[in-house]
């Protein structure tokens, strides 16, 4: 039977400020300069302020037969700093104080997060500047994946430096992109970054929307229901399900090429009708369906494999769906 191949990716006071939007992988990242308070001087008063935020795409199973290039570059070596603990706890404690008051749910503290953003919060203060990202350094979904199991589909990030956690978090609600961050209500998770030098904290918060873990035999199952209920809703007969010896190895080739055409792929879809996806979700893309319930089937395979790769440097679930 011919091939068809899917593709679907989980895929305050007026201030001077400077605004930048640019694509990520298909989502959105927003980037966001302000002065805050009137003041860019040195003084204990004066706070900067910077922030973004991607919309879209954890498991902690190792992906299955994955060995693939690493999420991110390591980190510059940078003289490290003692971060700051106790503005990390206080800034936490703000911050979900301020979502108790708008009806948020409180954010969970992530070392991995935590690392991150502790990580960049000593390269702000070596350059002595805020930024998202410097030269050589990864991107924000990069520093977060190479640090933290949990598997992300949306982040954000406000850095900003200040004389303290209360002024900081007084200033970061002032404005309203960095407001949004710590109110989104879809962020569940956070990692704090504090670094103190001289009279100034250089923080940074990394947020977070952790999605919930699955094993791969999780993944092929809820892949299998969704077959079952499109079936029985279209009024057809239930499906055999026989999962081929070489499913998982072909979903795994597909992470290995970061790609959805291979050529283990293309030697299954010589003897069966195969829908390759990548998903966030064990759930079947948009217009599966029509290839799920077609009258003359009488078996489905699933295969699937979990994989942190260049085009998905969170982590994505790679499926592949045989139909005889």
């Amino acid at each position: 039977m011919g091939e068809r191949v899917l593709r679907v990716s989980p895929t305050p006071p007026k201030v001077r400020s400077r605004c930048q939007k640019q694509m990520l992988r298909g989502s959105r990242l927003l980037l966001t300069f302000l002065l805050g308070m009137g003041a860019s001087s040195a003084s204990p008063s004066g706070a900067l302020l910077a922030v973004s935020a991607r919309n879209a795409g954890s498991t902690e199973e190792s992906p299955q037969h994955a060995t693939l290039r690493p999420a991110a570059a390591t980190a510059a070596d940078i003289p490290f700093e003692p971060f700051d603990s106790a503005a990390e706890r206080q800034l936490l404690q703000l911050a979900n104080k301020a979502r108790a008051q708008a009806g948020a749910p409180p954010l969970a503290f992530d070392e991995g997060l935590s690392q991150a953003a502790r990580v960049h919060a000593q390269a702000m203060v070596q350059a002595k500047q805020l930024s998202h990202q410097f030269d050589g350094e990864p991107s924000l979904i990069e520093r977060l994946a190479a640090t933290t199991h949990l598997q992300l589909d949306q982040e954000g990030e406000n850095v900003a430096f200040d004389s303290d956690p209360e002024q900081a978090q007084r200033h970061l609600m002032l404005s309203p992109p960095h407001r949004a961050n710590l109110l989104n209500p879809a962020y569940n998770v956070v990692g704090l970054g504090v670094v103190r030098s001289a009279d100034r904290l250089y923080l940074v918060q990394d947020f977070g929307h952790a999605l919930p873990s699955y094993s791969i035999t999780n993944v092929k199952d809820h892949i299998a229901a969704t077959v079952a209920k499109a079936r029985h809703q279209a009024m057809q007969p239930d499906l055999a399900r026989r999962d081929l010896p070489t499913a998982d190895d072909a979903a795994c080739s597909m992470a290995h090429a970061d790609k959805l055409d291979t050529s283990p792929i293309q030697q299954l879809a010589q003897r069966y009708t195969v829908l390759t996806f990548t998903s966030l979700n064990p759930t079947l893309p948009a217009g599966a369906d029509r290839a799920v319930t077609t009258p003359k089937l009488h078996s489905f395979s699933v295969g699937a494999c979990y994989a942190r790769t260049v085009t998905y440097p969170a982590g994505v679930y790679w499926l592949v769906l045989s139909l005889d």
